[in-house]
């Protein structure tokens, strides 16, 4: 009865939201499907409050949309994943050292057999004993090639099994370096790609520049707007930067409304002139909400602070110098680029 009620629950909630994923064009993905059978099932109040507020502001579920839920919150849950992981890495290991054991122990009683039969032909057999010791010996032979079969078998599953738990911990190692919001790397990321710059130019001199970019007057659009508004607009300077800086470079949400570039082989007039593009991009658009757009937030602005490695510095003292080129540039009026 219980098996059945869970059947009808679940094609009661799919007969809900592969509709409703179609009225929205929404791709019927794994990911998709899952953010959205936890909505119609009510289980995740927080992904149904934040779903709410995206269709009441007539937020369209683009793949970045989708990706922010899925990540916000269905991969929260990755530390369980890992958990289960480390689980089954351990049954995988357990059966392996059990097959390897038997196929050591299969072998030795081969070996040993053989060595009594050798000792039989060096007594003068009849050919009756000798008879016996080939069916004895063919006999043997088969068990061996029937264990090796079996054998086989065994470490093929296993070793699906195992690329299968490859194939998770890449995704988890990926999930771990992004920011679940904008889908940009995040702090972790940054500050290892960072160490990297850092020991380079200690090696072989090559030069790296950094920026830091705050959004001016985000703490306005979260007052005035909510959160969700917020998280638009954080979205939406993610995106500019992304597409505006290529290559090697790299894009990371520091924290809160802070994000830094990396520039690798940068220049300071380099890292300016980019800095300067982002900057523009950014003040170029008018975000607006709502199911009509009606609700105009302004343009969005950002302030850039621009600094290249020196000798001595480290990824603190580079982070610190282009802070301190962010301040001036929030003390200069915002919307602008500072460097030194």
């Amino acid at each position: 009865m219980h098996n059945t009620q869970n059947l009808e629950q679940t094609a009661h909630i799919l007969n809900l939201a592969l509709p409703k994923m179609a009225s929205l064009a929404i791709p019927v993905t794994p990911e998709n499907y899952a953010i959205w059978f936890e909505y119609f099932a009510e289980t995740n109040l927080n992904l149904k409050r934040s779903i709410d507020g995206l269709i009441a502001n007539g937020v369209k579920f683009t793949p970045e949309v989708n990706l922010g839920l899925y990540n916000r919150f269905i991969e929260e849950r990755s530390p369980e994943i890992i958990e289960n992981v480390q689980i089954e890495t351990h049954i995988l290991i357990n059966s392996l050292l059990s097959k390897i054991e038997q196929l050591n122990e299969g072998t030795e009683k081969f070996s040993s057999n053989l060595n009594q039969y050798g000792e039989k032909l060096q007594t003068n057999p009849n050919v009756d004993d000798l008879n016996l010791i080939v069916m004895s010996i063919a006999a043997e032979v088969e068990q061996v090639i029937a264990k090796n079969r079996q054998m086989s078998a065994s470490l093929e599953t296993l070793s699906t099994e195992i690329l299968h738990l490859k194939d998770e911990m890449d995704n988890l190692s990926k999930v771990a370096m992004m920011d679940e919001l904008t889908s940009l790397k995040n702090r972790r990321s940054y500050e290892l790609f960072a160490a990297e710059q850092v020991t380079k130019f200690v090696d072989t001199q090559t030069v790296c520049s950094l920026l830091m970019i705050d959004i001016d007057d985000f703490k306005q659009f979260n007052d005035t707007f909510g959160h969700l508004i917020g998280d638009k607009v954080l979205a939406y300077v993610a995106l500019a930067m992304k597409n505006t800086v290529k290559g090697d470079d790299l894009v990371a949400r520091y924290g809160g409304e802070e994000f830094v570039v990396m520039l690798p082989n940068a220049k300071l007039n380099d890292a300016v002139k980019v800095a300067e593009k982002i900057r523009e991009r950014i003040s170029l658009k008018q975000l607006s909400i709502g199911k009509e757009k009606k609700q105009n937030l302004g343009h969005i602005t950002v302030s850039i602070g621009v600094a290249t490695i020196n000798t001595g510095d480290d990824v603190d003292t580079l982070l610190s110098r282009a802070d301190e080129q962010l301040y001036k540039a929030k003390a200069a009026g915002k919307n602008c680029v500072k460097f030194g």
